[in-house]
This record gives structure tokens, C-alpha cells and sequence, in this order.
């Protein structure tokens, strides 16, 4: 492998989408079965999906492939806001684990976007590259 080759596992931001993910699943092992019908299960799967998509564009030999799934992956970021937002209206998570998460998606989103704007770089560095 390349010196220059991060592991998935060692990249910052899909550390930082499973850190969110296990600081999510604290707030959705606390709801009844109800809760975790109703808004739970959606917030949960958004919030793995991030990571998940973050996973998949990684493994993806293309730019505009892993560009798709870095997209993918925001997408569900800003689907988990949705969801945490929403459960602090009808009062279903408390205040400190809401803006603890809050926290780690805030931090998430932008190193999120600095993925997307370093892989376009690198895209564009490619293409000139191979005009030369």
C-alpha cells in the first residue's frame, strides 16, 4: 500500500460518524419500543447510514463514485438534525445528550465537507495531471 493511504478505520471523519453513532444509540436504547417505532428507528438508521455511505464512497475507485457517497452521507447527516431536532420537541431526549450529539455532528458536517472539497481537489489535480 501507498505511504500515503489512510485505513478507513484511521480516517478522521468516519471516526467521528462512529463516535456520533454510539452517542446516538445511547440516546435510542433509552426509548420505549413506541418511541423507537415512531422516530427511533429512522434516527438511528440515518445516523449509521452516514457512516455507512462514508464506507462505501471510501471503497470506491472513482472520484465522482466516491463524491456520490460522500453526498450520501451529508444527506443522512442533515436527516439526523431532522430527527434530533424533533425529539427535543416532544421532549424525548434530554438536553445534555442532545447538544452532546449536536456537538458531534456539528464538528462531523464540517470535516464532512472538507472531505468532499479535498476529493474534488485531488479529482481536478488528476485531470490536469493527465492532460499534461
Amino acid at each position: 500500500m501507498s505511504k500515503n493511504y489512510v485505513e478507513l478505520e484511521n480516517l478522521e471523519v468516519y471516526r467521528l460518524a462512529r463516535g456520533a453513532s454510539r452517542a446516538g444509540w445511547e440516546i435510542y436504547k433509552n426509548f420505549n419500543w413506541h418511541q423507537q417505532n415512531i422516530i427511533g428507528d429512522q434516527f438511528i438508521r440515518s445516523l449509521d447510514s452516514v457512516g455507512a455511505n462514508l464506507a462505501e464512497g471510501y471503497g470506491r475507485f472513482h472520484f465522482l463514485d466516491k463524491i456520490k457517497f460522500y453526498y450520501n452521507a451529508r444527506g443522512s447527516l442533515l436527516e439526523v438534525i431532522h430527527w434530533l431536532n424533533l425529539m427535543r420537541e416532544r421532549d424525548l431526549v434530554g438536553e445534555k445528550p442532545a447538544n452532546d450529539l449536536e456537538s458531534k455532528l456539528k464538528d462531523l458536517h464540517f470535516k464532512l465537507n472538507r472531505l468532499i472539497k479535498s476529493t474534488f481537489k485531488v479529482k481536478e489535480k488528476n485531470k490536469l495531471r493527465s492532460k499534461a
